[in-house]
């Protein structure tokens, strides 16, 4: 079984996010090939600025489905396969969204990659315009991934998710400590949407809840604040501040990155 430090060696490492355009399926996709195309595109900027990891996701199914259509799986799982086949020094991860970490385990191991992120793992947790409660069965995923004959691939999952709401009372540093004790490799923390910062007492809690297991930041990390953010945690999963347009930018990767190089010495 695979560790985070295994594939992680440095003391805070960046995974880059490559937002995938609308897979097929949805109206506003551009075709298989052109998200190939993207995918591949980013890597190599991830790459050229120095990512430790990149993590695949539809980010532009929009809107989101509870579970994974079988096109979606049927593209992932190529995008994926490709994005493995060329990457040169990163390690690659996926997800599915929003709520589908089987799908995400079946892909990572059809097409070769190493670690799956999931939004929901031990946090009981609401979202009104799903339904209501999130469905959360850490046992039964571990299972799945051991049917699976997956369990080389490392489970990197959020608590206390953004958008979503708490279902019960409980601080991140218990949430990291239920989170890790059930299984999973590294836990993440975000802040309150897609861009938003999370905040340093949280990740400080989570860290002291968290002990030895690694805590990675999920949103929000930036040139600007990366010294900052990064000083109590062991790592960032970093999309939006990336960008200049659509496209990752390879010289915004390498800023960021060196600032979490600057930890290693």
């Amino acid at each position: 079984m695979s560790c985070y430090r295994d594939l992680f060696p440095s003391a805070r490492s960046i995974i880059g996010v490559i937002h995938l355009p609308a897979l097929p399926g949805y109206p506003a996709s551009p075709g298989i090939n052109a998200c190939i195309d993207k995918a591949l595109a980013d890597l190599v900027a991830l790459e050229a600025g120095g990512a430790d990891g990149v993590l695949v996701e539809n980010e532009y199914d929009q809107p989101h489905t509870l579970l994974a259509a079988r096109e979606t799986i049927a593209c992932m799982t190529r995008i994926t396969a490709e994005v493995v086949a060329a990457a040169k020094r990163s390690v690659v991860g996926i997800e599915i969204l929003i709520n589908d970490p089987e799908a995400s385990l079946a892909v990572a191991q059809a097409a070769g990659a190493r670690f799956i992120r999931t939004d929901y793992f031990t946090d009981p947790m609401d979202r009104p315009e799903y339904g209501g409660a999130m469905k959360i069965d850490a046992p039964g995923l571990l299972a799945y991934r051991e049917r699976l004959g997956a369990d080389d691939i490392m489970v990197m999952a959020d608590i206390q998710v953004k958008y979503a709401r708490l279902m019960v009372e409980r601080g991140l540093d218990e949430s990291a400590q239920i989170a890790l004790d059930a299984g999973a490799d590294a836990v993440i923390v975000s802040g309150d949407a897609t861009g938003d910062p999370a905040r340093v007492p949280d990740l400080v809690l989570a860290k002291q809840g968290a002990g030895a297991g690694p805590v990675l930041i999920g949103s929000g990390l930036d040139a600007g604040n990366a010294r900052e953010l990064l000083a109590p945690c062991d790592g960032a999963v970093v999309g939006t501040s990336l960008k200049t347009g659509a496209m990752i930018d390879a010289q915004k990767v390498a800023t960021v990155v060196a600032a979490a190089r600057s930890f290693d010495a």
